[in-house]
């Protein structure tokens, strides 16, 4: 009689790309919407966003770095903006993507001397004993500098559209949404090309 084999689960990505775009959606909501005459409304947009995208996760206590800072940080832009005058805020007017931007990326690499952000994510998709795995580690680590060093481009990219205006769609917008897919493609493919590399 013929030994029935029990078919191997298929493998999991260390990390949801879904969930990852989830919480990157409002700082991506506040800059696309975000301009002189617009970032009030970009804020509040962004706000919306995180609270509608992470709020019951945090409600549950699943508390994500990239989530509670967005929510944050578009909370005191919304209250700044109602708060103060124009005049008051004209650095906002002016820079608003370029600190957008720049938070992100100090997060991301911030993240990195902690806990690799992205692998808060991971957990939520990898089995609990590979949590401690170098491999598990190094993708992580990787994978986190990339988002990183995207959003520190991306930083440097806006604040170039601030110093160049005539030069705006290509740092405001080509440059940004390059590294934004360059971002997610990397994150899609690195991780099971990496565990090919190691077998």
């Amino acid at each position: 009689m013929a030994q029935q084999t029990t078919p191997k689960a298929p493998a999991r990505k260390p990390v949801s790309t879904g969930s990852v775009f989830f919480s990157f959606a409002p700082w991506i909501i506040f800059g696309v919407v975000a301009s002189p005459s617009t970032w009030e409304y970009a804020a509040l947009a962004a706000l919306v966003a995180s609270i509608v995208l992470s709020g019951q996760d945090l409600l549950h206590g699943k508390l994500r770095v990239l989530d509670v800072t967005g929510i944050v940080f578009f909370a005191v832009l919304s209250i700044l903006g109602l708060a103060l005058g124009r005049g008051q805020l004209l650095w906002v007017e002016t820079y608003a993507q370029v600190i957008s931007n720049g938070l992100v990326a100090v997060i991301a690499l911030g993240s990195l001397f902690v806990d690799p952000f992205t692998a808060q994510y991971a957990r939520e998709s990898t089995p609990r004993e590979v949590w401690n795995s170098p491999v598990f580690a190094h993708i992580n680590t990787v994978l986190t500098a990339a988002w990183g060093a995207a959003f520190a481009l991306m930083t440097v990219s806006t604040w170039l559209a601030v110093r160049f205006p005539s030069q705006d769609d290509w740092f405001n917008w080509v440059v940004p949404i390059v590294l934004l897919v360059w971002a997610v493609k990397f994150t899609q493919r690195y991780p099971e090309s990496y565990k090919a590399r190691m077998t």
